[in-house]
């Protein structure tokens, strides 16, 4: 085991789950959660937060502000603790309880926006705001994982190579999209270097970052109300999207063999599962990204009841927009 002196020094980068056992699926998870914030997010953290102090963006001082739906928000937590810099996520009712507790126990401070805004949703809703504090004091820098290169860097730098390095056969590779900085950052490492790997990225219905309607969400970290600016479509092959009450019974499935992972997790397995059965993938070499675990998610995706009162909820939003919809029909 190593020893180390700061957090962010330790990542665990090559462990596999192979999902033929736990849910019969011909499918290799890389498991991105080992490491102090827990979640994949630490890499892209890692990298924006070294390119700012190398810029003189981040000095003695400042205060680091992210919008973020949680684990970003964990990460710079991490790292703003561990360099000595306040920080501020800028989060919205969605997020985990886990999360913000977890930020606030490692010293930042969390504002949660409670209003949508009428036309960029949660997101636009938490991007005005940060816009506004940075404008209004100078002490604050925002990273804005949104359009910062650093995100996909990250990726680029070790994400992708790690995983061409353990199966140099791979065909797909299943990624959620997000901010879509992990999608984009593995799509330009396997084009950049002639891999015939197929790019699938896997959206959540509601999602407006592949061109569909928006629509209500729950399960935070994937999907986005605004479409992201690191989004290049011409890297990627294939754009499946998944319902959430799918994710949510992978996720639950999975906890039944004693795998406890995150509800963008559950998202992503799903969607490679529909795409695995169109395609017969019992002979391909198929990875998809876990980007966290799923203690997190302990009072949402695994509450008993959650997923019902989903349903119901998603029920009414369908029932008040038809009807909407026929009041709005000439007579």
């Amino acid at each position: 085991m190593p020893v180390i002196s700061q957090p962010s020094d330790f990542n665990e980068d090559e462990l596999y789950v192979d999902l033929r056992a736990a849910v019969g699926l011909p499918l290799f998870l890389k498991c991105e959660g080992f490491n102090f914030a827990g979640s994949i997010k630490m890499k892209a953290a890692c990298e924006m937060v070294a390119a700012a102090e190398r810029d003189g963006r981040l000095r003695p001082g400042s205060v680091l502000v992210e919008s973020s739906s949680g684990n970003l928000g964990v990460a710079l937590s991490v790292l703003a603790a561990s360099r000595g810099y306040g920080f501020l996520c800028v989060t919205d009712s969605r997020c985990n309880a886990q999360a913000i507790r977890l930020m606030e126990a490692l010293g930042s401070r969390v504002h949660v926006i409670d209003r949508p805004d009428l036309h960029g949703g949660f997101l636009g809703a938490r991007i005005g705001y940060v816009r506004a504090l940075c404008a209004s004091d100078e002490r604050y820098v925002w990273l804005n994982q949104y359009a910062n290169d650093g995100n996909w860097r990250a990726h680029y730098r070790t994400t992708a190579p790690a995983i061409a390095r353990r199966f140099p056969d791979l065909d797909v590779l299943f990624v959620g999209a997000g901010t879509t900085g992990t999608l984009m950052g593995c799509a330009r490492w396997f084009w950049q270097w002639n891999r015939r790997v197929r790019i699938v990225a896997v959206d959540a219905v509601g999602s407006v970052t592949f061109g569909g309607p928006p629509g209500p969400r729950m399960i935070p970290g994937l999907g986005t109300s605004v479409r992201p600016q690191l989004l290049d479509e011409s890297y990627i092959d294939e754009v499946i999207r998944v319902e959430e009450p799918d994710a949510v019974r992978v996720c639950r499935q999975l906890a039944a063999r004693g795998f406890l992972f995150g509800g963008s997790t559950g998202t992503v397995i799903s969607g490679a599962r529909q795409w695995l059965a169109r395609h017969d993938g019992r002979d391909l070499t198929a990875v998809a990204i876990a980007p966290d675990l799923g203690e997190r998610y302990l009072d949402t995706v695994y509450h008993p009841g959650w997923l019902e009162s989903l349903q119901a909820d998603q029920d009414v939003t369908s029932l008040a927009s038809d009807e909407l919809a026929a009041l709005s029909r000439p007579a």
